[in-house]
């Protein structure tokens, strides 16, 4: 399977930032791409006296990607949006992932919301505005099972686990707007480690630079293979990664270190 990070800098012009990705798409396809990943609100992200109506998982945001992934015969993760929640105030963050032909494949709403008071550096509660989603999601990808999360999930390493064992995956995937001030510690640590303990590669596709009102994000969009070792690493620009991953040696690391069919708990 060929992965495809797709690193951007999602500002508050919606328009502009979908015309981006579509051009990131593009070239992840020119790439040989089977599978092409876009960050977590990847159609805006900026004040939100300017968010965009929710939408459902029908709406125009998921038509655009959807034909974007017909139109290049390849797999599209279309990062996150705001789709409409159970209650005017509450969306949720959900992902969409679109097959070759462009129907929806799998549908996924993060679970694990960023309530965060740093004092005198952060101030985000996300669960005053979003509701929190309770389902675990695998999809099959030509083959491949992919375990879907968002973001902050990063830090709750038993959903990863769940992934991984119930949902059977392979690749787990990461889109993100990891802020600065955490990234540069915890971003590549955390990532590995959801590799090394799951024995999964690990997509992660993230936002970079600044956001309005005061927002850094970290960036860094990368591809780990289950031993933890960094394959691909996006610079601190918008664009692309592209790896291969080897399902042959996921299975013999497996084999060799085969901590998932030791484990007790």
């Amino acid at each position: 399977m060929r992965v495809a990070v797709c690193q951007l800098n999602a500002r508050d012009d919606r328009k502009a930032n979908l015309t981006v990705a579509g051009e990131l798409l593009a070239r992840a396809a020119a790439a040989g791409a089977d599978l092409a990943i876009l960050p977590e609100y990847v159609d805006y992200l900026g004040p939100s006296r300017g968010l965009p109506p929710p939408e459902p998982v029908d709406g125009e945001f998921a038509g655009f990607f959807a034909e974007a992934a017909r139109r290049h015969g390849m797999w599209v993760h279309a990062g996150s949006f705001h789709e409409i929640g159970l209650d005017p105030e509450h969306t949720y963050n959900t992902s969409l992932v679109f097959d070759r032909t462009g129907a929806l494949a799998a549908t996924y709403r993060k679970i694990h919301l960023y309530d965060v008071e740093i004092p005198g550096r952060v101030s985000y509660l996300e669960s005053r505005s979003v509701a929190a989603g309770s389902e675990p999601v695998t999809v099959d990808v030509d083959g491949v099972r992919v375990g879907l999360s968002i973001c902050y999930d990063l830090r709750f390493p038993e959903l990863y686990r769940q992934l991984a064992v119930a949902g059977e995956a392979e690749v787990l995937v990461v889109p993100a707007a990891f802020m600065m001030h955490t990234g540069r510690d915890h971003w590549e640590v955390l990532l590995r480690a959801r590799a090394i303990e799951n024995q999964c590669y690990v997509a992660a596709a993230g936002q970079i630079g600044d956001h309005d009102p005061g927002r850094t994000c970290y960036g860094r969009s990368m591809v780990i293979d289950p031993w933890g070792t960094v394959l691909g690493q996006a610079p601190d620009t918008v664009g692309i990664v592209v790896t291969d991953l080897d399902l042959d040696r996921l299975r013999e690391i497996r084999t060799e270190l085969p901590s998932l069919a030791n484990r007790r708990l």
